[in-house]
């Protein structure tokens, strides 16, 4: 209000107070019906004046006036049962073709110590080993050394990848020795919004994993996914169809 004020006082023209001059024309007497009474200055600027007019003069009915009318937002998507938990395998093999892994001894000392890092990526096929995924992708930290276990303890954040599916993060203790579940952290395309958690079993460190995913907030997986679980012993390999990258034994888009 102070701004439309200052700008009126600006703008007002000159006016004449005077009972009664017959030399000026009527129009530039201020009169009583010339007075509006919402707004005490009269401004030259035309947009200025209509709009103080029109926000003095809308009536209050006009607010209250007004139909009232509820609605929904409805999701354009299939409901998801966040319940339901969805069961998920995978292998990851490393088939010494990609310089996986690498020690990095950051500790400077002669056995495996705190803060060694070890990244990683090898490939990943269905769980009856007939197509191949994609990739695993990520690090682990050595966090402890078992000397009487004859491994190592380490914290892990890692991707799975799953082609034009998109991807599963996940993130937690993996174990040399012995089995360990790691969190699901999140995804991408048909599985945004997941949850859940991966047990991570190993065969022959580090070469053959088997992973099941435990899996939580997404729609229902595809059955190209969904197989029969080959057994996980040490002699598991992938069919020769899917490791030479066949059409048939690989999924859309698979990441390499």
């Amino acid at each position: 209000m102070a701004a439309f004020s200052s700008h009126a006082i600006k703008t007002i023209p000159s006016f004449s107070f005077q009972k009664s001059v017959t030399t000026k024309p009527a129009s530039l007497f201020l009169t009583p019906s010339n007075i509006k009474p919402s707004s005490p200055f009269v401004s030259s600027n035309h947009s200025l004046a209509k709009s103080l007019k029109l926000n003095s003069t809308l009536p209050h009915s006009s607010f209250t006036s007004v139909p009232k009318k509820s609605f929904t937002c409805r999701s354009q998507t299939q409901p998801v049962d966040s319940d339901k938990v969805q069961e998920l395998s995978v292998y990851e093999i490393n088939e010494r073709d990609r310089g996986s892994p690498v020690y990095l001894r950051l500790s400077n000392k002669s056995v495996n110590s705190l803060g060694d890092l070890v990244p990683f990526s090898n490939k990943l096929y269905t769980g009856d080993l007939q197509k191949r995924i994609g990739i695993t992708s990520g690090i682990c930290i050595l966090i402890q050394n078992k000397a009487e276990k004859k491994g190592d303890r380490y914290e892990a954040i890692f991707s799975f990848y799953f082609g034009d599916y998109g991807h599963i993060a996940v993130q937690g203790p993996y174990l040399t020795y012995e089995d360990s579940y790691l969190a699901v952290t999140g995804g991408s395309g048909i599985f945004e919004g997941v949850k859940g958690q991966v047990k991570l079993h190993q065969i022959v460190y580090p070469f053959k994993i088997l992973y099941t995913f435990y899996l939580k907030g997404i729609k229902d997986l595809p059955q190209e996914l969904l197989v029969k679980t080959v057994e996980p012993i040490p002699s598991v390999e992938a069919s020769p169809a899917a490791k030479a990258l066949e059409p048939n034994a690989t999924i859309a888009g698979f990441t390499d």
